[in-house]
């Protein structure tokens, strides 16, 4: 009786408008569905939003209607119109006990709110303990929310609850707790770290939907850290060998092929694992031979599969099968009439050419084929094969192709792509000069300035520097060609603002070099260039500097100078300019024309382009001037690095500086205590001290005449002998640090550089096709690009090396090497002393040498013992010989005291100093008291 009740309310609510669902929700679904325009539209959500408005506010609403308006809240958010006011209310249904309702808050909420919203804090107490239910279909609905609201703040809080789901009975709790974790480690990977061992347990899991989640945790820790995860290469193999068996369950299939997400997802594994490991790669080769002999080519998932098995191949380390494996699935590939097909086989011979480059001459005509495609993508990923498979045989065909189709298209992130590559290749393989200045003009013209400005610097280099041999005649033809090309190119209209300024540099230098062209002619051709772009200011100010040298080397050379009218003109306009630099340049040319020859030589130098410009960083220039302003009374400079003190002293005074005067602040970092090997200074008066040399007296032997040779005229406060304010005390005498023999600064050795030899394999010498019909143009084409020997190189050398030598070289002084700089101590080092730290020398050591006194057999006397029960062996009786030897040694050098041991008791010469102490000022507190503990108090 209960089910008939159940299945006529189900009745009755599929006859309002659906299960669950009112008649307004279809209408609104429908009306929507239904709108002509999007304004249209608009005005049907706006009217809903106030609708469920007025709705949410009503009280008691039943579960059964909440839940509708929160589906339409939904609706209305994946229309792009905010549905924040109903966002608590999705909150809210999270806490309901029903099952239905829970999972639509958990839905609702995942679309409605991001990890940094501020009601995610409401919902982290449910979703504990929904992760605690005997339900797991809430368990798997707080697990999803997981995903996708759990930020790096509230991992915590959940992390231990999803681990233990690790071991939940079901498999699909299992799963989406590993997906969870895999989330976290995105999130935050030091959350994770220690639960790795779990991904590999996992891995191991009875159900096959659990063990392909965990492949992808595995594949971003195995892209972090490949080293780590080599022992599991035989584990993969063997999943990836079942999987191919057919071993897992037929629910797994997808078009007759098993589980081909998860072969996918292995692949990529192993050739992380795989990639310049032979041993590794052996492992694979028998399962990547059986699928590509099992994949079925006729499906679009197959084919998938295929070529992540090429990808794979490219990245290990193949055998010869393997590659001839790839190489006939690249064949059908290409072969395909599907465009798609064909652009994964194109990809597929790009990754295998680096391998083996005679592969692309066995698909040269379907290559050529693809470059002549109407399909764009297709043609684009046909020129990075080309681009890949270049060399100095066919660098001319190639790079005519991307110029042309360079010019044909209208993306200019991709033109300025091609443009790059096209220099690339032009710079690496060029045949001549005279083809790379043409090529670059190309280039110029068409791309304009999206071509990186270094390219249009390295041009302007190359011409002045020439071929790079004493082959004078070769690099005026060179320059000659340049002027003539840039010449019928400057009547161009709408030239680029790069491409113009290349142009006035070459015609300001060379224009007038080899005398075809007149001056008048050459100038009159830059003033049309300055009035053509006359609002762009560096083509102006670069017309205007040839100018300048193009009237330079006629004064220079006796030649009289005839000023054109519009040439004057330019400069009279330039003179009133606002632009300063365009002003300052106009000032100059008119100064330079009223200069003599001699003068203007020496100012603007014939071809001194390629000379090295000696710079004087010194300044020192103006060392008479500066030496007079220090007789005036100003005060000398101190540079930064001699202000934070980490200059060594050495350098420091071999410049002539004058003593900073005491009143003066002082920048120097505060020195750190040095033990000291000469006498104490009685006086309080300051005494000069050396600079800190920390590095060089760590590895030094510390003398009194290296430290005389380094004193310094600067007064400071002489800091031997006072006790470190912060760490570890130490005792150590002065004469332990001195002692200590001295060690190389630098105990590294240079090891030279092996180089690893690289071998090519000869292509074939050509390629014969057997279809009689194909047409002799892609024929000629193809031997072209594919013709020739892959190890032959022509290669022009680089604009940066190999050139003309440049001028004035030969006698430039070496350059110095820099001074190490050390680093200023560190007040708040706690640690203990080390080797080689410079040892501070404890007051109480001096004192104790200025209580005693050395014999002339080397004996001492031990201050310690004064107190012991052991009798000393040499003792002092008497306050006036004690006194004595107090100002004795003040007077003296400390030495070294060494405490001697002696036998039996001695009472009576205990007492005796026990009194000399009381009379210095120091009361025992104890009848056998310890003389430091008294005197530090």
């Amino acid at each position: 009786m209960e089910q008939l009740k159940t299945i006529g309310r189900e009745l009755a609510m599929g006859s309002q408008g659906g299960f669950g669902q009112s008649k307004e929700f279809l209408d609104l679904v429908k009306s929507i569905g239904e709108a002509r325009s999007k304004a249209e539209e608009d005005r049907i959500v706006l009217s809903e939003i106030d609708i469920l408005k007025r709705k949410l506010l009503e009280p008691d609403i039943p579960k059964r209607k909440m839940k509708e308006y929160i589906i339409r809240l939904v609706y209305i958010e994946m229309l792009g119109h905010d549905a924040s006011f109903g966002y608590i209310h999705a909150v809210k249904m999270t806490h309901d006990d029903n099952l239905l309702l829970k999972r639509t808050g958990y839905l609702a909420v995942t679309l409605f709110l991001n990890e940094d919203h501020d009601l995610i804090i409401l919902i982290v107490n449910t979703i504990q303990k929904d992760l605690r239910s005997d339900n797991y279909l809430v368990v798997c609905a707080a697990l999803n929310a997981i995903c996708r609201l759990i930020n790096e703040e509230t991992i915590p809080a959940v992390l231990p609850q999803v681990v233990d789901l690790l071991n939940h009975q079901k498999e699909a709790v299992r799963k989406k707790a590993i997906m969870a974790l895999h989330r976290f480690h995105r999130k935050s990977p030091s959350s994770v770290s220690h639960l790795v061992s779990n991904f590999r347990k996992r891995l191991c899991d009875n159900d096959p939907g659990v063990m392909g989640a965990t492949l992808c945790p595995l594949f971003d820790l195995i892209s972090e850290d490949v080293a780590s995860y080599k022992d599991l290469v035989s584990s993969f193999v063997s999943i990836l060998k079942q999987v191919t068996e057919r071993r897992l369950p037929k629910s797994y299939d997808y078009h007759q092929m098993p589980a081909p997400f998860i072969q996918i997802k292995l692949l990529k594994i192993m050739a992380l694992l795989g990639s310049g490991d032979k041993s590794a790669s052996e492992i694979m080769y028998m399962v990547l031979g059986d699928l590509f002999r099992k994949c079925d080519s006729s499906t679009n998932i197959g084919n998938a599969i295929l070529y992540e098995c090429i990808c794979c191949i490219s990245c290990i380390i193949p055998s010869p099968k393997l590659l001839e494996a790839a190489a006939d699935a690249i064949s059908k590939f290409l072969k395909s009439d599907s465009h798609n097909l064909k652009y994964m086989g194109i990809d597929g011979l790009g990754r295998l050419i680096k391998i083996s480059p005679d592969i692309a001459e066995q698909h040269q005509l379907a290559v050529i084929d693809c470059l002549e495609d109407p399909d764009d993508t297709l043609k684009r990923k046909t020129f990075e094969l080309l681009y890949k498979m270049t060399k100095s045989s066919n660098v001319e065909v190639i790079v005519d192709r991307m110029i042309d189709y360079m010019i044909s298209i209208n993306d200019n992130h991709y033109k300025t792509e091609i443009a790059s590559r096209c220099v690339e290749l032009a710079e690496q393989f060029a045949p001549s000069n005279q083809w790379f200045i043409q090529i670059m003009n190309k280039v110029f013209e068409h791309a304009g300035d999206l071509v990186n400005i270094k390219v249009a610097h390295n041009l302007m280099r190359l011409i002045a520097e020439g071929f790079g041999e004493d082959d004078d005649d070769a690099d005026s033809k060179l320059r000659l060609s340049a002027v003539e090309s840039y010449l019928q190119i400057i009547s161009e209209p709408k030239l680029p603002s790069l491409f113009l300024q290349v142009i006035s540099w070459v015609l300001g230098e060379y224009g007038t070099a080899d005398g075809k062209y007149s001056a008048s002619y050459i100038s009159g051709k830059l003033c049309d260039v300055a009035d053509a772009y006359s609002s762009d200011e560096t083509v102006k100010g670069y017309a205007v500097s040839a100018l300048m040298k193009i009237y330079a080397f006629e004064i220079a050379s006796g030649r009289k100078v005839d000023v054109l009218p519009e040439c004057q003109s330019l400069i009279e306009e330039l003179l009133a300019s606002h632009s300063t630099d365009l002003q300052q340049r106009a000032y100059e040319l008119q100064a330079l024309l009223a200069l003599d020859a001699r003068a203007v030589e020496s100012i603007l130098p014939l071809d001194a382009s390629c000379e090295d410009i000696e710079v004087d960083k010194d300044l020192s220039f103006l060392n008479g001037y500066i030496q007079q302003a220090i007789e005036s009374g100003a005060q000398p400079y101190i540079s930064e690095r001699e202000r934070s003190g980490m200059l060594e002293t050495t350098d420091y005074h071999s410049q002539d500086h004058h003593e900073v005067p005491s009143h003066a602040l002082r920048f120097e970092a505060y020195e750190r205590p040095k033990p000291s090997s000469v006498p104490t200074q009685a006086s309080t008066e300051l005494v000069p001290v050396p600079e800190p040399s920390y590095y060089s007296e760590a590895h030094q032997p510390i003398s009194t005449s290296s430290v005389s040779e380094r004193e310094s005229s600067e007064i400071k406060l002489r800091l031997d002998g006072v006790k470190q304010k912060w760490g570890r005390p130490s005792y150590q005498s002065s004469t332990s640090a001195s002692s200590t023999p001295p060690q190389a600064a630098n105990g590294t050795s240079s090891h030279p550089d092996v180089g690893v030899g690289s071998s090519s394999l000869k292509p074939r010498s050509s390629y014969e096709s057997k279809k009689p019909e194909i047409d002799p143009e892609k024929q000629r084409l193809a031997a072209s690009l594919f013709g020739g020997s892959s190890t032959s190189r022509s290669d022009r050398k680089s604009s940066s090396g190999g050139h003309k030598p440049a001028k004035g070289t030969a006698n430039k002084p070496p350059k110095e090497n820099p001074i190490p700089v050390q680093p200023p101590p560190d007040l708040l080092d706690f640690g203990e002393p080390t080797a080689t730290s410079v040892t501070a020398t404890d007051p109480f050591t001096e004192l104790e040498g200025l209580m005693d006194y050395s014999s002339q057999d080397g004996g001492s006397t031990d201050v310690m013992g004064l107190y012991s029960d052991a009798a000393p062996v040499t003792t002092t009786t008497s306050v006036d010989s004690l006194l004595s030897e107090l100002s004795d040694s003040s007077k003296g050098n400390p030495g070294t005291y060494q405490s001697q041991t002696s036998k039996g008791p001695n009472s009576k010469e205990a007492l005796e100093k026990d009194a000399l102490v009381r009379q210095m000022g120091v009361n025992p507190t104890s009848q056998n008291p310890t003389l430091f503990k008294d005197l530090l108090g």
